[in-house]
């Protein structure tokens, strides 16, 4: 069976998805989106995957043309058309379609799109033995010029230093800001432990506050891990303990190696494998 796509109110079968050329989501990546995790038939945190999308939204002089609760009702609606229980959504508003101009006052009407599959960032074994990942050198956007805040349709900024990273033999960059500080990855926001501190770059460090971010910061909490939100640079990088990031689509996974600096003795680390196995139970419960 196909799976069904949603668009604006309807679902189409995959193959007939579709949207305008002259949607301004298309033509100059004016929208926002959001990647989320559906468990054991139980999105993962939809109220603060919505809250954000509405924040990235109202950044953006978008207005979302469904309540959050008409929208919350779309996406379950959508995997249970698909007998999703344990997959991905992706989530987008797009301006909408206009003319061939970036006044976004010449697009009529957003859309909204929903998306539900099933997703695989990366093979199983890479969650056992890490990654290697290198740092880019396309810094990450400054606030000054698009708050990286904004979750948006545009992603040229990441995919080139996604491009870097495949030239290097790796799947995963990491971004430094314009100040050489440790930002996020390509994908992912990234932590590193210290002497058992877990220490990852704070909101003006400019990333993207990830909803699996914010679930492993409070995870750590409970755990009684000290967790500290601070600059950090390549330096803190090298010299870590452990390392993993964490994403919706990706969940965590453990670094091993960066910019060809060996992690720790080269493996997953002991705190990184507790949170791992606290977050698996969480995305459960």
């Amino acid at each position: 069976m196909s799976l069904k796509i949603y668009i604006d109110g309807k679902l189409y079968d995959k193959e007939d998805a579709k949207i305008s050329v002259y949607d301004h989501g298309l033509l100059y990546g004016d929208g926002v989106f959001e990647g989320i995790r559906c468990y054991v038939g139980k999105v993962f945190r939809l109220d603060e995957h919505l809250d954000r999308l509405w924040d990235s939204a109202k950044a953006i002089a978008l207005e979302i043309p469904m309540t959050k609760a008409d929208l919350a009702k779309a996406v379950v609606d959508t995997l249970a058309v698909n007998n999703i229980k344990d997959g991905y959504i992706r989530l987008l508003v797009t301006r909408g379609v206009g003319s061939l101009g970036l006044d976004p006052n010449k697009a009529a009407r957003p859309s909204i799109i929903i998306i539900t599959d099933s997703i695989a960032l990366y093979p199983a074994d890479w969650y056992q033995k890490g990654l290697d990942i290198v740092t880019s050198s396309v810094q990450r956007m400054p606030p000054a010029a698009l708050s990286p805040r904004v979750k948006s349709m545009n992603y040229l900024n990441n995919i080139l230093a996604k491009i870097e990273a495949s030239n290097a033999g790796c799947i995963e960059a990491m971004l430094l800001n314009q100040k050489g500080e440790v930002a996020e990855c390509t994908g992912d926001n990234i932590f590193f432990v210290r002497k058992g501190k877990l220490c990852t770059p704070g909101p003006d460090a400019g990333i993207l506050e990830g909803i699996t971010r914010n679930s492993v910061i409070e995870l750590a909490e409970k755990m009684g891990i000290e967790v500290c939100q601070t600059p950090l640079t390549k330096f803190d990088a090298y010299v870590a303990d452990e390392c993993f990031l964490t994403g919706s689509g990706a969940e965590l996974i453990p670094v091993v190696k960066i910019d060809g600096r060996v992690i720790g003795d080269g493996t997953p680390g002991p705190i990184t494998k507790k949170i791992i196995e606290r977050f698996h139970k969480l995305v459960r419960e």
